[in-house]
């Protein structure tokens, strides 16, 4: 790491958000995290994710003083926001879980996310200041905002916007014009899968092998695959696959506890107002959530009951409920086929799917994130993988694996993640000359031009072949040139196919070979379209221009190229 350099990574998470920071300067490049929050003289890792608003939109508490205020008529209590930029939200509104709590009036939720980080961002130069002793460090750091590895480009582009506004990067001095680059968005697993690796007594994951990150955190449990493609010294990973994820977190146990509550207290609602709701939810998660054995509590051994107090006096007793001296008591088989399966089957669908879209071995499944600390969902990922998979494991500190991990990533000389594995392979399909192998395997696709020289139609040309290592953020070009009669034939349409096969597919009929879309691109915003359409030319003009296709672990993009500028960019294929 160079001299003086600071990264600080924030976990923005769903139901707790984390701030951790190493440095040069610090315990000899160690990676610390804040621990005292506002509202308690006790140590956390974490602080909700919570903000208190009153009646006209003023933020009057966050973090664990806004969890812990019991709200009065005309405030507003704002948690789970971040769902709102999940991918599937951002394409269809109605797919918002309609559980989640409504936002204030006149609050979108990219204004709340502001806020939130903008709170917990300006505590954390104070406590990270009172720390290191000085600020000019932190006025130069380098800031690294952590994702949910499912989003697409919409989404993280929304977040880095809404970091930009709440001020989570400046211009440190006059000259500094690239402060904005400053601030780095990376995805949670990413991060997790840097602070795992170099916990070496953790998997021994050696050069060459495959391991799986699951990322369960409060709201969503997001998945990766990654290859380690260098050594461990010169650490470099690649991402084998397309990320996955739901929304799925722990926070889906309360959502669930709260139901079976209501459905067995249905008949007794001096316990059913919402200080009584937040009461029997508060006990769940901090008690019973994270240590429910699922084995013990089922039935195949002498059923547990558990206990929880009623926040009202009145109305204490039915037997017949589970109501007994004013503990509402719920069997432990209850529990896990209401609660806890449910949410914990579909953690398994997604690792299974996953899995298979790996279609070759995982040498480790490494769970992080505060759900990952249950032990009922440990137990039934160890019962279902064990056999297919040598290491299941979760580190000590898997609450705070990401939030370290984002720090230990801004400190890196280079980027540690900076490959994909390309999941499948993408094509585009051309005209070209006739080969011998085009007259005996397709003689009716083969066409004589205007010179009369034979021609191939329906080709297939690679741009990216299934398994190929790309950099991240690297273009993959191809030349193109169209003939326009008149200046109103300006589009080209490129058709895009793809395949999961290893085999090299040379037509568009071949059955591996699926149409992905059509790409119809204006080219009439190219300056070379422009000044050609501007003159009269009666036997028409060719427009040169390059197409090129970038990927990432969650989409796949199409950009039109001139002169080594981007003018259009779309996306073809969402991977998550």
């Amino acid at each position: 790491m160079s001299e003086g350099k600071m990264s600080v990574s924030i976990d923005f998470g769903t139901t707790f958000s984390g701030v951790a920071y190493g440095s040069s300067r610090i315990a000899g490049g160690s990676i610390q995290q804040i621990l005292r929050w506002p509202g308690s003289s006790e140590t956390f890792r974490k602080v909700p994710t919570c903000l208190l608003y009153d009646e006209e939109g003023i933020v009057r508490a966050w973090g664990l003083e806004a969890n812990n205020t019991r709200v009065v008529p005309g405030y507003y209590k704002c948690e789970w926001f971040k769902l709102f930029l999940e991918p599937r939200t951002l394409r269809d509104e109605s797919a918002l879980d309609p559980r989640l709590p409504s936002l204030p009036v006149r609050k979108k939720p990219i204004d709340v996310i502001i806020d939130f980080l903008h709170h917990l961002w300006e505590y954390a130069k104070e406590r990270i200041t009172a720390e290191i002793g000085a600020v000019a460090d932190l006025d130069s750091a380098d800031v690294l905002l952590t994702v949910p590895a499912a989003w697409d480009a919409k989404g993280c582009d929304m977040m880095r916007e809404a970091a930009l506004v709440a001020g989570l990067v400046h211009s440190a001095h006059a000259n500094d014009i690239y402060w904005r680059d400053r601030l780095r968005i990376i995805t949670e697993t990413e991060a997790a899968a840097i602070h795992c690796v170099h916990l070496t007594d953790l998997h021994k994951l050696k050069v060459g092998q495959t391991f799986m990150i699951c990322d369960a955190g409060g709201g969503t449990v997001d998945l990766a695959v990654y290859k380690i493609i260098g050594d461990l010294q010169g650490l470099e990973i690649a991402e084998v696959c397309a990320r996955s994820g739901a929304n799925c977190g722990s926070l889906f146990l309360d959502l669930r506890f709260r139901a079976l509550v209501q459905t067995l207290l249905a008949e007794h609602p001096a316990h059913l107002d919402p200080p009584s709701l937040v009461s029997f939810m508060h006990e769940f998660s901090e008690t019973d959530k994270l240590q429910f054995q699922g084995a013990n509590d089922d039935g195949k051994l002498p059923n547990v009951m558990f206990n929880f107090n009623c926040f009202n006096v009145e109305d204490p007793d039915d037997p017949t409920v589970g109501l007994v001296n004013g503990e509402l008591s719920i069997p432990g088989n209850l529990i896990r086929r209401q609660v806890f399966d449910p949410v914990v089957e579909e953690v398994l669908a997604l690792i299974e799917e996953q899995a298979r879209r790996v279609k070759h071995r995982i040498d480790a499944l490494l769970l992080v994130g505060g759900f990952s600390a249950s032990n009922y969902l440990f137990h039934r990922v160890e019962e279902k993988f064990r056999s297919t998979i040598k290491v299941i494991a979760r580190p000590d500190d898997a609450d705070t694996a990401t939030v370290r991990g984002g720090a230990k990533y801004g400190l890196a000389q280079r980027p540690l993640v900076s490959s994909i594995i390309a999941p499948r392979a993408y094509m585009v399909k051309v005209k070209l000359p006739a080969e011998p192998e085009d007259l005996l395997k397709r003689p009716a696709y083969v066409v004589r031009n205007n010179a009369g020289m034979p021609s191939c139609e329906n080709r297939l040309q690679y741009l990216v072949a299934k398994g190929a290592i790309l950099r991240k953020g690297q273009k993959i070009r191809t030349k193109f040139c169209k003939f326009s009669q008149t200046p109103q034939d300006r589009t080209f349409v490129a058709t895009l196919y793809t395949s999961d096969s290893d085999e090299i597919m040379r037509y568009t009929d071949e059955a591996e070979a699926t149409e992905l879309c059509k790409w119809t691109v204006d080219l009439g915003v190219l300056p070379s379209f422009q000044d050609n359409a501007n003159i009269l030319r009666p036997q028409g003009f060719y427009t040169d221009f390059e197409l090129a296709l970038e990927l990432d672990s969650a989409e796949v993009r199409g950009i039109l190229l001139y002169d080594g500028q981007e003018w259009v960019r779309a996306v073809f294929d969402f991977l998550s």
